[in-house]
């Protein structure tokens, strides 16, 4: 789920070692007891400031990644555009704090609460008496009733992507007076206030011709602080202005302008001035914060910037601490630009040959250090300009996972899936991506929640942490034991043949070839290589846990690029040994070898994924499991691999939400088979379900105790945590570039913005205290 609201979710979402003492633990907290839910481990990051420090009017222009082709968040193609703007300009009953708990927004509601369990969950809403729409007309019970039969999914003309919870509704009705809504349910539904979030005008839920098309292209009738002035889909904006019916506090700003600015070229566009804030990807970060740095005196001091930076701002003499490569050492912005990359020797070379005897090689080395000089002009130029922006950091409701197909495969065995988590440091690899950002390296514990949320208990035990030695007896219970490649295997099973059958002739020949072939592989077995590649489409695949070959570092890869060399774990340079026992003897069972395909994306900004996937190549190398890794273009990397079930091993995200007991369900479900013979798998694409998982979230989603709710979740995460699916590694990082004199927005974390307090500071104002940073 989105940190831009509680309405749109995410669409693309006997165990031989484990004792039943360990699944039959007590999960609810006794009395006095510490939450198990804890506190998040990174709060908002958004320069809070009091009303009154703001200044009244501005325009803040924010980069999103496209005007959305729809405005109509419950539609398939809506995207987190979407539900910015519904964020922004209509109503939803409830919102999230920090914490990622649900809130009455009270703009909208004076109340809401369940007033019959028996024999109907009825639900009472009391609407704020001034609540209206832009039109002038009341916020009441019609709008409720016209959503409710939109998303009901009983009327299939109506397009809807989701309908979870209007199913299980049986009646809308108006309350006892204009301002009261009544919600009966025909089944009970503990996640009731994921309901009307947003709260769309009957004109566009009414009938299926306005919902399937009155919404997508323009939003007519809202009811927020902003309404939509403008959408120029050329140009590539959405200009939301204040709405004059608000009856809330007045939006500080005059206008919020969301320019379509794609990932890659943020920086450039921060770098232009043409954005005051936006989301930014680590590297881009790291080039923020190294401006930062180079703006900052020999003692330390900030240079003057033209505006006031807020309080709290982040320290970015240590944030790059343990990065390595692009922010280590007093490079400045040679450290990381363009040419960053040669070394003394390369760049003597390259001297030499643009004054060298040979003309041809001359004229074409010096057109490519020229191109390089201009590159380096213009990026030592967009360092200078992005010292006038901060980063604000925390942690996305959303987490990092490794998946482990189990239709089929060595993977389809349990004890094997088991064996790769036993395999994992999850504390390692969390670190690779958040230490070098200052953010807290805590590994996910949980897949239904992260700390902070109601429904969060760290459930790992129930797999348990890293153990080599229990990893390899998993394996060895499967029947993988050490042993040579196939062709070996195949060797020997016809050396055993031969002693039965066959001619003198015969047994001559084979044992000629078989000494040819020996002296081949022994011949390969000498080379220094520990990698082959080789590219198939649109995939870069190469081997990784060849037994006592030595570590390289490729010119191509993530630990090369992203300069984390020297981050724990990483590659050794080329041609260092392994330690004697870092790695074991690759694996084999029925003549074969246990590898498993590793995908990972290839494309920009996923430079942490492919950093993350080689290092967990390299822990599974230690217990004997060898990967192929395959790099693939971002635009097949989820519809072609993930969901299509070709791959043993990928990293990819899932959002978290405050209504785990709906939203979460389809992710883990178990596959059933379909109509048509297939296997209907809904959002679990690791293939791996079981029937008690199903009816705990069957039992948490029609449970109405809130307290009973939390604990069937956290028992369905330990039994998701046994069955080896998919293991949960770090929370992901969420960086914002922001003008420093912008407060109460950035890295929101969990927290719903709130569009109205944001602002520019007043000239010579500090915002308040911000939260303290990591």
């Amino acid at each position: 789920m989105s940190h831009h609201g509680v309405g749109p979710r995410a669409v693309m979402r006997s165990v031989a070692f484990l004792t039943a003492g360990v699944l039959a633990a007590p999960l609810l907290t006794a009395c006095g007891e510490e939450d198990p839910a804890g506190r998040p481990a990174a709060g908002p990051d958004i320069a809070p400031a009091a009303r009154d420090r703001i200044a009244d009017g501005g325009t803040l222009r924010w980069a999103v990644d496209a005007v959305p082709e729809t405005f109509n968040t419950f539609q398939a193609d809506a995207d987190p555009t979407s539900a910015r703007v519904a964020n922004a300009v209509l109503p939803s009953m409830y919102r999230l704090d920090a914490g990622g708990r649900p809130q009455v927004d009270t703009d909208y509601l004076e109340s809401a609460k369940i007033v019959e369990r028996e024999p109907r969950q009825v639900v009472l809403y009391k609407l704020h008496q001034e609540a209206v729409w832009s039109d002038g007309r009341e916020i009441g019970a019609a709008d409720f009733v016209a959503q409710w039969r939109a998303l009901a999914g009983k009327d299939s003309a109506y397009w809807t992507a989701r309908n979870a919870g209007y199913e299980r509704i049986e009646k809308v009705e108006r309350g006892g007076n204009d301002l009261e809504v009544r919600v009966t349910f025909a089944r009970p539904y503990a996640d009731w206030k994921s309901l009307f979030s947003p709260l769309y005008p009957k004109q566009v839920t009414g009938t299926p011709d306005a919902f399937n098309d009155g919404a997508r292209k323009k939003l007519n009738v809202t009811a927020g602080p902003f309404a939509v002035k403008d959408i120029d889909r050329k140009g590539g904006k959405i200009t939301l202005t204040r709405n004059p019916r608000w009856w809330g506090r007045q939006a500080k700003l005059s206008e919020l302008v969301l320019r379509a600015v794609p990932r890659d070229k943020r920086a450039e566009a921060l770098a232009k001035g043409e954005v005051d804030i936006a989301e930014i990807d680590s590297s881009q970060a790291q080039r923020v914060m190294l401006a930062g740095k180079e703006a900052q005196g020999p003692e330390g001091s900030a240079s003057p910037r033209g505006s006031a930076a807020p309080q709290g701002s982040p320290d970015v003499r240590g944030a790059g601490q343990g990065l390595g490569g692009p922010l280590a050492g007093a490079g400045g912005t040679l450290a990381q630009g363009p040419g960053a990359a040669l070394t003394p020797a390369q760049s003597l070379r390259s001297w030499a040959i643009a004054h060298g005897s040979d003309e041809k090689a001359a004229d074409k080395e010096a057109g490519a250090r020229k191109k390089r000089r201009a590159a380096l002009a213009e990026y030592t130029a967009q360092q200078s300009a992005l010292r006038g922006y901060e980063v604000r950091r925390s942690l996305e409701p959303a987490f990092t996972q490794l998946a482990l197909n189990g239709a089929d495969g060595p993977l389809a065995d349990e004890r094997v899936r088991r064996a790769v988590a036993r395999a994992l440091d999850r504390k390692e690899l969390a670190g690779l991506v958040l230490k070098p950002l200052g953010l807290p390296v805590v590994p996910v514990g949980s897949h239904l929640a992260l700390s902070g949320q109601a429904a969060y208990a760290d459930s790992s035990g129930a797999l348990g942490g890293q153990d080599t030695d229990e990893a390899r007896a998993l394996l060895a219970d499967a029947g993988w034991e050490e042993g040579g490649p196939i062709r070996e295997t195949e060797k020997a099973a016809g050396a055993e043949g031969e002693k039965t059958a066959g001619s003198k002739e015969e047994k001559s020949e084979k044992k000629t070839e078989q000494k040819s072939e020996k002296k081949s592989d022994d011949e390969a077995d000498k080379k220094p290589e520990k990698k082959t590649e080789k590219k198939t489409g649109d995939e870069d695949t190469y081997v990784v846990g060849d037994d006592n070959k030595p570590y390289e570092t490729d010119d191509d890869s993530p630990l090369a690029r992203d300069g984390s060399q020297n981050a724990p774990g990483a590659y050794a340079p080329r041609g260092t040994r392994a330690p004697g026992d870092a790695a074991r003897a690759p694996l084999a069972k029925n003549g074969k070898p246990l590898t498993l395909r590793f995908v990972l994306p290839s494309g920009p900004g996923t430079e942490s994924l492919r950093t993350v996937g080689e290092r967990i190549a390299v822990m599974l190398e230690q217990v004997g499991i060898r990967t192929e890794i395959s790099k693939v273009a971002d635009d097949s990397y989820f519809k072609d691999h993930i969901a299509n079930g070709q791959y043993d091993l990928a990293l990819y995200s899932w959002p978290t939400s405050a209504f785990p007991a709906t939203d979460a369900r389809p992710i883990y479900a178990k596959p059933v088979p379909a109509a048509d013979g297939s296997l209907s798998v809904e959002q679990n694409y690791t293939r791996v379900g079981t029937n008690q998982v199903d009816q705990l979230f069957d039992q948490a989603i029609s449970t109405l105790d809130e307290s009973e709710t939390r604990s069937l979740i956290r028992k369905a995460d330990a039994r998701i945590w046994a069955a080896a699916g998919s293991i949960p590694l770090y929370q992901r990082p969420q960086l914002y570039a922001v003008r420093p004199h912008l407060a109460n927005a950035g890295a929101f974390g969990f927290q719903t913005p709130v569009y109205e307090d944001m602002g520019f500071l007043k000239e010579g104002t500090t915002a308040s205290e911000s939260p303290a940073r990591n």
